[in-house]
């Protein structure tokens, strides 16, 4: 075994580049002596360093803590760094396992939506109070919603999240669909858990006459008019205006076809 080493010689052993081990001996932790032309020989006390800089490295710790390390290393300081990179791990994977559970939330909100939705069938159902948060504006196109929509989870990103929510949704212009006008809307909402303190829409418990449909939005025009036609044959009085949810939209799929919206109008039966 010998004594020295060049720096290519450990740069290839310890597949490291130059300019790391360079930045190393200007830390103080490499300390390689010239030859008598000037180049860089490390030795066997540049090597064990170099074994716990690159076991050290995986660990994420920095060059600071490890120059540190190294300088005051004993069997108790050894032990408590190894402790804490057991503390570092496991905030990792409780990390780790809350955004594997988002993910599954969102995989079984989209299960739900496709295995449960009951599609063109009017029905009333009472709904209880829910909590949202909402950003109004004057809204007459797709694009329009899909846009508010994202700024408001960007004033709100704790709060929610957009693939594979089913509770983000658009509130109508209830004026305008009573004089025939179906894309325009008035604000978009997410709605959140009664847990939820931090919300500025409070939508009322009361019935609500539903249904759901597939495919694009502009279809909306005959299901609005199905709901309203049920709503004046039962002599019902729509005390609100109406909402559609959109249950799984542009953020899940990229056909139309795979669309689907529910549409809400609160009444008084």
């Amino acid at each position: 075994m010998k004594d020295y080493y060049k720096i290519g010689e450990i740069s290839k052993i310890y597949n490291i580049c130059r300019d790391s081990l360079m930045y190393y001996e200007k830390l103080g932790i490499l300390k390689p002596i010239r030859d008598t032309n000037g180049y860089r020989l490390y030795t066997m006390n540049d090597i064990w360093k170099l074994n716990l800089i690159k076991e050290l490295r995986t660990f994420d710790f920095s060059m600071e803590k490890i120059n540190d390390y190294i300088d005051n290393r004993t069997v108790k300081a050894t032990k408590e760094m190894l402790n804490e990179e057991i503390c570092l791990i496991n905030n990792k994977i409780e990390e780790l396992n809350m955004l594997k559970n988002n993910v599954l939330k969102r995989i079984q909100n989209i299960n739900s939506v496709e295995t449960t939705t009951v599609l063109n069938t009017v029905k009333v159902i009472y709904i209880d109070e829910r909590k949202a948060l909402k950003l109004n504006g004057d809204i007459s196109r797709d694009e329009e919603v899909d846009y508010l929509i994202k700024k408001l989870q960007k004033n709100y990103e704790d709060k929610f999240y957009l693939l594979g929510n089913t509770k983000v949704g658009a509130i109508y212009n209830l004026d305008s669909l009573n004089n025939g006008v179906y894309n325009k809307y008035k604000s978009v909402f997410c709605l959140l858990d009664n847990s939820e303190s931090n919300y500025n829409l409070l939508l009322q418990g009361a019935h609500y006459v539903c249904i759901s449909y597939r495919g694009s939005y502009s279809s909306n025009k005959q299901y609005i008019d199905k709901l309203f036609s049920f709503i004046n044959n039962n002599n019902y009085k729509i005390i609100s205006e109406p909402i559609e949810i959109y249950k799984i939209d542009v953020h899940e799929t990229s056909l139309q076809e795979e669309f689907i919206t529910e549409i809400q109008i609160p009444i008084l039966l």
